[in-house]
């Protein structure tokens, strides 16, 4: 199985909901969102899938959730935004860009610092 990735950075806030201490207030994070995608065959070329076009799915994602709070986001204002959420709304929308290219699975990682991710993947067929 082949795999490619790309990454990218966005800042932005959020408040937990629940027993997570001084992470029920508002606060910030410099998160980065890894895309990963993997697939069985290479194209002609000797490339599994079009790396501009994995850049242009998560530019897209992260262009929309820059300096926004996470909460007023379509699509997460009625969840937790904890990582998981993040990384399993961030998966939806570049799994769309991405089916009927012949890929077989996407996983996204949300990091919220150096040292902690949450991840979502799943099979984009």
């Amino acid at each position: 199985m082949y795999e490619i990735g790309v990454n990218a950075q966005f800042e932005a806030a959020h408040r937990l909901e629940g027993n997570f201490g001084p992470a029920t207030r508002m606060h910030g994070h410099t998160y980065r969102l890894e895309a990963i995608v993997t697939g069985p065959h290479l194209q002609p070329d000797g490339t599994l899938f079009d790396i501009t076009r994995l850049h242009e799915a998560v530019n897209a994602i992260v262009a929309d959730l820059h300096y926004r709070d996470l909460g007023t986001v379509e699509g997460l204002h009625n969840v937790n935004t904890t990582a998981e959420h993040v990384a399993r709304y961030c998966w939806e929308r570049i799994a769309a860009a991405l089916r009927g290219s012949g890929l077989t699975t996407l996983t996204v990682r949300i990091w919220e610092n150096p040292q902690a991710y949450a991840a979502y993947g799943s099979a984009l067929e």
